[in-house]
């Protein structure tokens, strides 16, 4: 099983999008809300999948954090909710939303999403309702028990590599080189550039 793949984003197609893994690429469909922060082809990506094996072939769907993929995985287990409508509630209204409408079961948020009528919707509060809590409970747990995140540092020396042209994983890469070759934001610039044009 795919349960997580980090590479470069090839292309976007929809919802679809096309990561290079280990020289492989792989499709996996995404929710809209996800789509809006991958970034530009180029870009390097880290993608938490959900992989489906049907009949008629395998599927890798793709999340950035895993409650968005443990709430698909809960949707799916609601009778007449497959991928598309699992999807398209996380994509279209977002994970808290939904996790939130099912809690206070407010089935005309649900229903606001596109595949959802107003009995789907009610199936699904009834069906998640008490599984929903103790989500809600773990994900409480686990972000007062998780250690706080670092500020994020801007890299002056890859923000100037792409600056003048070249991608993200290419920048970082020569930056990475540099670094070890030489000091000085100036020589380690000028080294990766040397080792860009080889």
């Amino acid at each position: 099983m795919i349960g997580r793949l980090r590479g470069e984003l090839l292309e976007v197609e929809g919802t679809m999008v096309v990561v290079d893994a280990g020289g492989v690429g792989y499709e996996v469909t995404v929710p809209e809300a996800v789509l809006v922060k991958l970034g530009s082809p180029g870009e390097r990506v880290d993608l938490i999948i959900r992989q489906i094996f049907r009949e008629d072939g395998v599927s890798l769907y793709g999340f950035l954090e895993s409650f968005q993929r443990r709430l698909f995985d809960l949707l799916l287990s609601v009778k007449g909710c497959g991928p598309k409508v699992g999807l398209a509630l996380i994509g279209q209204l977002g994970e808290d939303t939904v996790a939130s409408a099912i809690l206070s079961q407010d089935a005309r948020v649900l229903a606001r999403a596109t595949g959802v009528g107003a009995r789907l919707a009610e199936r699904i509060i009834l069906e998640l309702k008490d599984k929903m809590q103790e989500e809600t409970l773990h994900r409480k747990l686990f972000a007062a028990t998780a250690p706080k995140k670092a500020p994020v540092v801007t890299d002056e020396l890859v923000d100037a590599l792409m600056g003048l042209g070249y991608r993200r994983i290419e920048a970082e890469g020569a930056a990475e080189a540099a670094r070890d070759a030489v000091e000085g934001l100036a020589d380690q610039l000028k080294f990766a550039l040397d080792y860009l044009r080889k």
